[in-house]
């Protein structure tokens, strides 16, 4: 992913998960806050598995999330993985972003 997507700041994130709002789901969680750009920050925790999971888990939902930022209004967004996150295919992750994004309101409307 681009590097003028992404929160890697860690004040950004406290940022996101202070102010902003957040959508749940089976896989994760979206919190999201409104700016002027979309930018977004991946959290997986340890309770998800080890390090080779968590970074799988992290790529899958990069590449989710890339495919997903051309129908993303502005705002900040932080995925925080569930560690049922770990055992979930690309698709089933892919179905809970768009779901999540429209339960949020972050969707652009189609033209």
């Amino acid at each position: 992913m681009q590097q003028q997507y992404r929160i890697r700041k860690n004040g950004h994130f406290r940022f996101v998960y202070r102010k902003g709002k957040h959508v749940s789901g089976k896989f994760f969680r979206l919190h999201y806050v409104k700016a002027r750009r979309v930018q977004v920050g991946f959290s997986v925790s340890r309770q998800v598995g080890k390090a080779v999971t968590r970074n799988l888990v992290k790529r899958r939902l990069r590449a989710c999330f890339r495919a997903l930022i051309p129908r993303l209004q502005a705002g900040g967004y932080v995925i925080t993985a569930n560690p049922e996150a770990a055992n979930a295919s690309f698709q089933d992750l892919m179905d809970q972003l768009v779901v999540s994004a429209r339960k949020a309101g972050a969707l652009k409307p189609n033209p």
